[in-house]
């Protein structure tokens, strides 16, 4: 008998982690918190800070800035201390929330151009937004509310202005994340709201989170692209041109 022939085993490279379903389960999930908000049932309360980790394990499993999964993080510690209620635990979210921003904008730093003519007209629609909205507030506000808000707002249209530096996802971010939080101040102030108010500033909360998450993690990828055979075309006929023009001994 011939001996058998041994085939070669062919090992499977490894896969990485699956990243496709994480964007379905944040969806999921925040589809079920807002479901829950309209139906004023307590998985709001369970399912609001679980949303912000999903989304930083999205953006880590792309390979994404650990920064932005940072500032993830800090809005599930904003998210959290929101639902306490009171006024400390207020300042100490927003405290979280402007540590978030703060993280934004080292990002905004390190991705896009900064462009001064093409920023002068949103930096001034945020500049009177952030005016007018602390003007109309503040009578209402109460007193040790009123200089904290207004900081906070400046840092958050500061965030939001820088953010278009990273493309259009992330400054769509940024601007919704300036009308979910004038939604929560409006409330604080005790100004009439919509019905269903929490439901709003979730919508426009997420929305904005995910855009952002999105935005800076195109903008890093399209940073750390390597260059493809247009610019390998590219520099070797610059590598001719310079060789055609050198002196022939």
């Amino acid at each position: 008998m011939r001996a058998a022939r041994l085939l070669p085993i062919r090992r499977l490279p490894a896969r990485p982690f699956p990243v496709r379903p994480l964007p379905a389960v944040f969806g999921g999930l925040a589809l079920a918190h807002l479901g829950a908000l309209l139906a004023g049932s307590a998985v709001a309360l369970v399912t609001k800070p679980a949303l912000m980790p999903l989304l930083a394990a999205y953006v880590l499993t792309r390979g994404g800035p650990r920064l932005l999964a940072v500032a993830l993080l800090f809005g599930c510690g904003g998210d959290t201390l929101l639902q306490v209620g009171g006024d400390l635990p207020f300042l100490l979210g927003m405290a979280s929330f402007a540590a978030g921003h703060g993280c934004y904008l080292v990002l905004c730093s390190r991705h896009g151009t900064p462009g001064s003519a093409r920023t002068l007209p949103p930096a001034l629609g945020y500049g009177s937004a952030w005016l007018v909205t602390v003007v109309l507030l503040w009578p209402d506000l109460e007193a040790g509310l009123r200089v904290p808000v207004a900081l906070y707002s400046l840092l958050l249209v500061t965030m939001a202005l820088r953010a278009t530096r990273a493309g259009a996802l992330a400054a769509a971010g940024g601007a919704l994340f300036v009308v979910s939080d004038t939604l929560i101040a409006t409330g604080v102030a005790d100004w009439p709201q919509a019905p269903a108010p929490q439901f709003w500033v979730m919508l426009t909360y997420l929305g904005a989170q995910f855009l952002l998450a999105e935005g800076f993690l195109r903008s890093a990828e399209g940073a750390g692209r390597t260059p493809g055979p247009s610019s390998d075309k590219r520099e070797r006929q610059r590598t001719a041109s310079r060789a055609s023009t050198m002196p022939k001994p």
